[in-house]
């Protein structure tokens, strides 16, 4: 089992930041690959970034690349998500999700454990 808690989220203004947390307890962190994902009311969960378990390849949907950086910190059992330049349309609930004994996937089916999400603003 493999418990997530995120946190980070809250209100801002079109063009600012945020960063997001989400720490890991449970079961060993460092062989599981962590992704993110969003979902707006009445939408499907999409994935936004993804980090395989050593932190040396990262994956990000087209329409966050270069505003979104993914990391983590295996000493702290601890994956990141800094966001910039946010737009309304991203207001969604943030959530984030473990992939046990495997690399990074792009579909929500691929992962094992969930976070209860974190809800990101962006106001116009």
């Amino acid at each position: 089992q493999v418990q997530l808690v995120e946190s980070g989220g809250g209100l801002v203004h079109a063009g600012g930041s945020l960063r997001l947390s989400c720490v890991a307890a449970g079961r060993t962190f460092i062989r599981t690959a962590m992704g993110w994902f969003r979902q707006a009311p009445g939408k499907d969960r999409d994935f936004v970034a993804g980090i395989n378990w050593s932190g040396s390849s990262t994956y990000y949907a087209d329409s966050v690349k270069g505003r979104f950086t993914i990391s983590r910190d295996n000493a702290k059992n601890t994956v990141y998500l800094q966001m910039s330049t946010l737009k309304p349309e991203e207001t969604a609930v943030y959530y984030c999700a473990a992939r046990v004994g495997y690399g990074v996937g792009y579909e929500k089916r691929e992962y094992d454990y969930w976070g209860q999400g974190t809800q990101v603003t962006v106001s116009s």
